[in-house]
C-alpha cells in the first residue's frame, strides 16, 4: 500500500486540533512495533529514522529505509517515513530516492546566519522534490555526542520574534522549538514553558514540533498540544521499553540464546508504548484502515 506523506498527516492533525506522534526507529522490531501500536490505537503515526540510526547501520540508509517502507506499506495504519536530525547534506540528498516524504534538517549548531543559509538551501532542494522540511531553532540538547544541556539555561529556548524571522527566511514547513524538553531523558520529569509555546504558535504560520517528548509527563504533553504543538517526537521511551523487556526476559531465562524469545516481548512492549502515546495525544481513531476511505 502507498505511504502517506508526513505533511498530509500534520495538516490533518492541525486542522483537527490534535497532534501526530513521530516515533524514532533503530531496528526492524522498532518499525514493526510502531505499526502494531498504531493499528491497535487506530491512529496515524510517523516512522522516523535519524542520522544516528543510519550511522548505527554502518552509514547505509538503504536497508533501514527499505525495512521501514515495507513495514509501513503492509500496515493498515496510515504511516509516513521521516528522516530525522539530518546534518549531512549527502544523507539529506538520499531522502528522496529512498522514499522519505519528509526530513528534519538540523543546522541549529551553526551560527544563526549559517543556519538560515543552510536550511534555506535544504528547503529549496526538498520542495523541488515534494519533500516536507522541518528545522530547529533553539537548543533542545541531549543527543548522543552532545554535552549535557540544561533546558532552563538562559538563551537556550526559542525566541518567538527570531523564530518568525527564521521561518520567513528559510521557508520551512515546520519548526522544532526549545521549550523545556531534552533528548534522551529516561525519566518523565521535564517541565515545559506553555506560555512560550502559545506565543510561538501565535507568531508562526507553520506547525510546531516538540523534540525530547519521552521525558515529558502526560499532562505536560496534553497542555503542549492544547497550546499549539502538532508533531510530538518520541524515541527514548521505545528504547526504554525494549531494553526493559529484554533485560527482564534474560534475567528470568539466563540460558536463553534464541533472540526471537526476547525480541518478541521487546517488540510488544514498544508497541504498547506507541499505543499509549497515541491515546494520550488524542489521535486514537483518527486514522481509518486503508481501503475504507482513508
Amino acid at each position: 500500500m502507498a505511504l502517506v506523506g508526513t505533511g498530509e498527516l500534520i495538516a490533518q492533525a492541525r486542522a483537527a486540533g490534535h497532534a501526530v506522534a513521530a516515533f524514532n526507529m533503530i531496528t526492524l522490531e522498532h518499525a514493526e512495533a510502531i505499526a502494531q501500536g498504531a493499528e491497535a490505537a487506530g491512529a496515524a503515526a510517523v516512522l522516523q529514522v535519524s542520522e544516528n540510526a543510519v550511522k548505527f547501520h554502518g552509514g547505509r540508509l538503504s536497508a533501514i529505509a527499505a525495512a521501514a517502507g515495507a513495514v509501513a506499506r503492509a500496515s493498515t495504519a496510515s504511516l509516513s517515513l521521516h528522516l530525522d536530525h539530518v546534518e549531512s547534506v549527502n544523507l539529506l540528498y538520499a531522502a528522496h530516492p529512498e522514499g522519505f516524504s519528509s526530513v528534519m534538517f538540523g543546522a541549529s549548531k551553526l551560527s544563526y546566519g549559517e543556519n538560515v543559509k543552510s536550511t534555506a538551501a535544504a528547503v529549496r532542494w526538498g520542495h523541488e522534490r515534494g519533500i516536507w522540511v522541518e528545522a530547529e531553532l533553539g537548543k533542545v540538547g541531549g543527543k548522543e555526542g552532545e554535552s549535557p544541556l540544561d533546558a532552563h539555561t538562559p538563551g537556550v529556548r526559542t525566541d518567538p520574534a527570531e523564530a518568525a524571522a527564521y521561518v520567513a527566511e528559510t521557508g520551512v514547513d515546520a519548526l522544532a522549538v526549545a521549550v523545556g524538553s531534552s533528548h534522551a531523558m529516561t525519566e518523565r520529569t521535564a517541565v515545559l514553558d506553555h506560555e512560550l509555546i502559545a506565543r510561538l504558535r501565535a507568531a508562526l504560520p507553520v506547525p510546531l514540533v516538540l523534540h525530547g517528548s519521552s521525558g515529558v509527563p502526560d499532562e505536560e504533553i496534553r497542555r503542549a498540544v492544547a497550546a499549539g504543538m502538532t508533531k510530538i517526537n518520541i524515541g527514548t521511551a521505545l528504547n526504554t521499553a525494549c531494553t526493559g523487556a529484554v533485560r527482564a526476559f534474560l534475567e528470568a531465562n539466563p540460558t536463553a540464546v534464541d533472540p526471537r524469545k526476547y525480541l518478541r516481548p521487546a517488540r510488544d512492549a514498544m508497541a504498547e508504548t506507541v499505543a499509549a502515546f497515541l491515546a494520550l495525544l488524542g489521535s486514537s481513531g483518527s486514522s481509518r484502515p486503508r481501503g475504507q476511505g482513508a
